[in-house]
């Protein structure tokens, strides 16, 4: 079996493997799994959990390549330039597909570069901030923010990431002003919201449940417009008096 595009996401990758390996026995050597965010982020967890189980059920290693950096466009363009084998594929999130509108030139083409396999998870994201803020409730940020316009931020996993789209129609739904901080995941963004350093985050909740839960990190409310199921007593920013603000 010929591969003439990359893949983009994993998943059911072993419906694929197995045309090749009745071919040619593909996977016959380890496969290289590109993750365009560092290590800890969320896509990242996700990844190494599908490619152990994969790992095992296609008799083969599927090895994790961290390439995070410029809103997930450095590993990006590492799939993209990579030999159209099958031993090099990436997982990421939906800020794949809008990499075309926040950046003016890319060194490749998100559709005909690659080819999407399927989609893995939907994650909903809750909004937290650290217990030295004294915020309890999405009101009250919104009181901080608006007594003084321009002083608070917030934290992203990229320019265009998931995280960044959710605190952006959130901002622009509340009519607040917050300055982005991006950072290369999600690990990078929870440390520092943690310490104080930067005001909230519209984190993935699976980086934070366990921070959530043992309340180093406070949940103002979460980005969907459902509850979400790990964390039900938490409104979504709509219930909170946020409406349109959903993602």
């Amino acid at each position: 079996m010929t591969f003439t595009r990359r893949s983009i996401v994993l998943a059911t990758l072993v419906l694929a493997a197995t045309g090749a390996a009745q071919a040619d026995t593909w996977p016959s050597k380890p496969i290289r799994v590109i993750v365009p965010f560092a290590a800890g982020s969320t896509t990242d967890i996700i990844a190494r959990a599908i490619a152990d189980k994969m790992g095992q059920s296609m008799g083969q290693t599927l090895v994790i390549d961290n390439r995070g950096g410029a809103s997930g466009t450095i590993g990006q363009q590492a799939v993209a330039t990579a030999a159209p084998d099958g031993y090099t594929i990436m997982i990421h999130s939906s800020s794949h597909t809008v990499s075309p509108s926040t950046f003016a030139k890319l060194p490749f083409d998100t559709v005909n570069d690659f080819v999407g396999v399927t989609p893995i998870s939907s994650l909903p994201n809750a909004l937290v901030i650290a217990p030295s803020k004294n915020i309890k409730t999405l009101q009250e940020l919104l009181a901080a923010a608006r007594a003084k316009p321009g002083t608070i931020n917030y934290a992203s996993a990229g320019q265009g990431s998931a995280t960044h789209l959710n605190a952006e129609k959130f901002k622009m739904a509340a009519k607040i002003e917050a300055t982005n901080i991006p950072f290369k995941g999600s690990g990078e963004a929870v440390t520092e919201v943690l310490s104080g350093r930067v005001d909230y985050y519209f984190s993935p909740i699976a980086p934070v449940i366990g921070q959530i839960k043992e309340g180093s990190l406070v949940a103002l409310a979460v980005g969907s417009p459902k509850r979400a199921a790990a964390l039900p007593n938490v409104p979504t920013t709509a219930e909170a008096g946020v409406p349109g603000s959903e993602f």
